[in-house]
């Protein structure tokens, strides 16, 4: 009788597990025995997988990133580079509120005590951010940003973001003054701050929101943003 071949989800769900395990009750809930329960594999499935819950863990990281280079890889190029920009922050929001479990992973926002996350594991997903360094150079060329340090800009973008989104998921926003009002202000306020007008930056992130439902539901991206 031929070997039963390998679920190829099991993996992303010991990914998922884990992570949710780790956001929901710490790094003490993180065991072989207790990954088996929640996705209904053998204890043995984390070391084919992974090597072990060491291993498992790297993987939650890259796993993390992953994901968000694929939402942010979905952005397509238009003849309005700011509210191109404007999408990739929001594909970078839509993908954290998806993800929230790997998010605490990816950018050291969840307890790993016992677990080792090299200097490699750290900064593996800052390929992530090429994808707005590119738009914002494609905005200084068309004049609508002050020329300057293109990933200096991105980095300030990039900070921003994180700490509205971090902050949404960690519900300290609340209305009048909730997440997504704050995120439209702060949209137009980085984009008038890179050099942009206000009426241009607020017509390009009006349109980039009406952009985000085609977004979420577009097919596999067939090439990079």
């Amino acid at each position: 009788m031929s070997p039963r071949k390998a679920d190829p989800d099991t993996r992303a769900r010991l990914v998922d597990a884990a992570a949710r395990l780790l956001s929901d009750e710490g790094p003490q809930a993180l065991s072989t025995r207790r990954l088996a329960q929640e996705t209904g594999n053998s204890t043995m499935a984390v070391y084919t997988y992974f090597d072990g819950i060491g291993g498992l863990v790297h993987a939650m990281v890259h796993e993390g990133f992953e994901r968000l280079q694929e939402h942010l890889t979905r952005v397509r190029h238009t003849d309005d580079p700011v509210s191109d920009l404007a999408l990739l922050g929001r594909a970078f929001r839509h993908n954290a509120a998806r993800n929230e479990h790997l998010y605490a992973v990816m950018f050291g926002g969840c307890s790993l005590a016992g677990f080792h996350l090299s200097e490699y594991d750290r900064q593996h997903g800052r390929y992530t951010l090429r994808n707005v360094t590119r738009s914002v150079t494609r905005c200084m060329g068309a004049g609508r940003f002050h020329p300057d340090d293109a990933d200096l800009v991105s980095h300030r973008l990039w900070c921003a973001v994180h700490g509205l989104t971090t902050l949404e998921l960690g519900s300290y926003l609340i209305p009048p003054y909730d997440a997504d009002r704050c995120f439209e202000d702060q949209l137009v306020s980085l984009m008038v701050g890179c050099g942009d007008t206000p009426e241009r930056a607020a017509r390009s992130v009006s349109d980039s929101a009406a952009r985000l439902p085609l977004l979420v539901h577009a097919p596999d991206p067939d090439g990079p943003a």
